[in-house]
């Protein structure tokens, strides 16, 4: 099948059934795990093995480099990626003739869903994908209904390595943290990930401060609280601190995002019952 992979600009030639898929992006290697498609993958980045059972795959690369030799010997039929900082990378693996597609970076919990119908595609596993979908949309309307009556104010607070950022509208994490029964402070700028005013944020006062870090480039949240002077709010915020961990990673957009709704909920619901 020839498709034309409109992020990278090339025609991509698709094998009928790829047998041995290279996925570099771990959300859609686990979303390939779950729709029963594991047996197909031949190589994974670095950060897929958290969200997938234990296996011996061959690590291919991270988001940014591969390992050439290896991936030559793998010869893949479908190299899977995503735009953002991965774009780069997916366009020197197409100028060297691998089958490679770029998904887009989900905007919303909506391009999530029309992502996983693309790989269904992509793989020729969409009554698969589709069932996916559907158990996790159910998930999350179960989610919606199970908020607390007072939901939470929350700051999103995300450290890229050593970049902060805070989140927007436009992104899946927005969607993500207001599903589960929060609303985000920053939930009517029309951006995606953007440096935040701390002024700005003291201000807003907000009941919750979600932080992600990563192991690579920790950081101390609580001397950064103190730094910051948010200790000194009355009453003090609810701090939540997730990681790269399978059901604590806000920005991992693969099928155990369902298990982050429920443990964000978790904390949310039990802010109500503290602070609500």
């Amino acid at each position: 099948m020839r498709v034309f992979c409109e992020p990278l600009g090339v025609s991509v030639d698709i094998a009928d059934h790829p047998q041995r898929i290279v996925c570099l992006a771990s959300s859609l290697t686990e979303a390939l795990f779950e729709m029963g498609c594991g047996h197909r993958v031949a190589g994974i980045s670095v950060y897929c093995p958290r969200y997938i059972p234990a296996s011996d795959l061959p690590v291919v690369g991270d988001y940014l480099r591969v390992d050439e030799t290896l991936l030559r010997q793998i010869n893949p039929d479908l190299i899977l990626l995503t735009t953002g900082i991965q774009r780069a990378l997916g366009l020197r693996l197409a100028q060297a003739g691998y089958p490679v597609y770029a998904l887009p970076l989900p905007s919303s919990m909506g391009g999530v869903m029309e992502n996983l119908n693309l790989l269904g595609g992509l793989v020729n596993e969409v009554e698969s994908a589709r069932r996916l979908r559907q158990r996790w949309e159910q998930q999350f309307r179960t989610i919606c209904l199970s908020a607390p009556e007072r939901r939470p104010r929350v700051y999103i607070e995300l450290w890229f390595g050593r970049h902060l950022r805070t989140v927007g509208a436009l992104s899946f994490i927005h969607d993500l943290v207001e599903s589960a029964g929060g609303d985000n402070i920053f939930g009517r700028d029309r951006r995606a990930y953007f440096v935040p005013d701390l002024e700005q944020v003291a201000e807003a006062r907000p009941d919750v401060l979600l932080f992600h870090t990563e192991p690579d480039y920790p950081v101390n949240v609580e001397a950064l609280i103190e730094e910051r002077g948010w200790h000194r709010w009355n009453p003090a915020p609810y701090v939540v601190v997730g990681t790269v961990q399978k059901g604590q990673n806000i920005i991992h957009e693969g099928p155990s995002m369902m298990e982050t709704a429920m443990w964000l909920q978790a904390h949310f619901h039990s802010w109500a019952r503290h602070y609500g």
